[in-house]
């Protein structure tokens, strides 16, 4: 059998009688006469099934059903009440979630002061974080599995069909062995460094960024000679340790220590043929990237906040 629903008016009534023990007290502090809220209450009974109130001439006292539902009415009043406040703080994306990826070189620095400034400044906010490649983040997107994303490529070749915040600009630099000849300079050679075995991400991970390199080598009329590829950059540079092979590597990996490592910067020129050419080396780019129509009020004050944080430039350094 459905049973008819108590609205929040008689809810109040209840709570009313229930802390005055008076039904007259009660409808002057309800700015009521007593005849309706007397109604209420029995109207209340009979739909529950259940006396709340004991009444004699003398005296109105709550049954144990009463006692018992008096705290969990109390509850319920005062969540309805804040209500309007929340519709309207979640309107302003003070209150929400945010679902993000990223990749694991914007979380060796920026990201986790962006998490704890912003966590400062919204703490309704749920900013559930999830590290993924590329490549992964795009097939959450085409899932709804996330509401943004923090992406590595080249400068200007974010992924198509997303709006694109580029926060952060950086150079590559060599990952070495300590061991290797090539780290006890500081700037290695460019034609001595494309001679070397790679290690590299595969390129469905960052397309545009293993494009980039790959054309350092091409442009030099080199060809890259591929020791291991591997996902992450971290085991990457432990691939590095191991004697693989060297790396190219965003430079915010170098917050990753990893003893047997070091990063050295690159030059600029190589030979091809008899030719000795400038090969500008490859930079790459971190973008905040989510759906043209996401509507999310609180993605939205996150994309406010970063775009606050401003652009990193290790580029101009």
């Amino acid at each position: 059998m459905k049973e008819n629903p108590i609205d929040l008016r008689a809810w109040r009534q209840f709570v009313a009688v229930a802390e005055e023990l008076h039904f007259g007290r009660a409808a002057a502090r309800l700015h009521l006469t007593q005849p309706p809220v007397t109604q209420a209450i029995a109207q209340m009974e009979r739909t529950l099934g259940v006396m709340l109130f004991d009444r004699t001439r003398r005296r109105v006292a709550l049954t144990p059903a009463g006692e018992a539902l008096l705290p969990e009415v109390r509850e319920l009043l005062a969540r309805a009440q804040a209500l309007p406040a929340r519709a309207r703080a979640a309107a302003a994306g003070e209150v929400g979630r945010v679902r993000l990826a990223f990749v694991s070189t914007i979380g060796f620095e920026r990201l986790p002061a962006w998490v704890r400034e912003f966590r400062l400044h919204c703490p309704q906010v749920a900013l559930e974080l999830v590290e993924a490649t590329g490549d992964v983040q795009l097939e959450a997107f085409s899932r709804g599995e996330i509401d943004a994303g923090l992406m590595l490529h080249s400068p200007g070749f974010a992924p198509p069909g997303l709006e694109r915040l580029a926060v952060a600009q950086e150079r590559l630099v060599l990952a070495l062995p300590a061991r290797h000849p090539l780290a006890r300079i500081e700037r290695v050679p460019l034609a001595a460094a494309l001679g070397e075995p790679l290690v590299i991400f595969p390129r469905r991970i960052v397309p545009s960024l293993h494009d980039a390199i790959f054309g350092l080598y091409h442009a030099a009329g080199r060809a890259p000679v591929i020791a291991q590829e591997a996902i992450q950059m971290q085991t990457i540079v432990n691939l590095v340790w191991g004697g693989l092979g060297i790396a190219w590597v965003p430079e915010s990996v170098m917050q990753f220590r990893r003893a047997g490592v070091v990063y050295r910067a690159a030059g600029e020129f190589a030979p091809a043929g008899r030719r000795r050419i400038a090969a500008p080396l490859p930079g790459c780019e971190t973008s905040l990237v989510w759906p043209s129509r996401a509507d999310n009020a609180a993605l939205a004050r996150f994309v406010r906040f970063v775009e606050d944080q401003g652009l990193s430039h290790p580029l101009a350094q």
